[in-house]
């Protein structure tokens, strides 16, 4: 009997935290640089993510949003 991981590999590992740290850190910065103020709770909100798909669409949102709210549009 083969058993097969539930999750893809690398999922939960140290090479996956520091993919999320590092969308987050991408996401804050992009925001940053585009001089967009990013409220204490976006910003916590940003940094407690885990979840690499959702942090992938707030970067996409991060390259046009005009407010740090709206990375969190969808989700309201």
């Amino acid at each position: 009997m083969t058993l097969r991981p539930s999750r893809f590999p690398g999922s939960g590992t140290l090479i996956e935290e520091t993919r999320i740290k590092s969308r987050a850190e991408d996401i804050l910065r992009i925001l940053d640089l585009r001089a967009i103020d990013i409220p204490e709770a976006a910003r916590e909100r940003v940094n407690a993510c885990t979840d690499l798909e959702l942090l992938g669409t707030w970067f996409d949102r991060a390259l046009t949003a005009t407010n740090a709210e709206e990375l969190f549009a969808a989700e309201a």
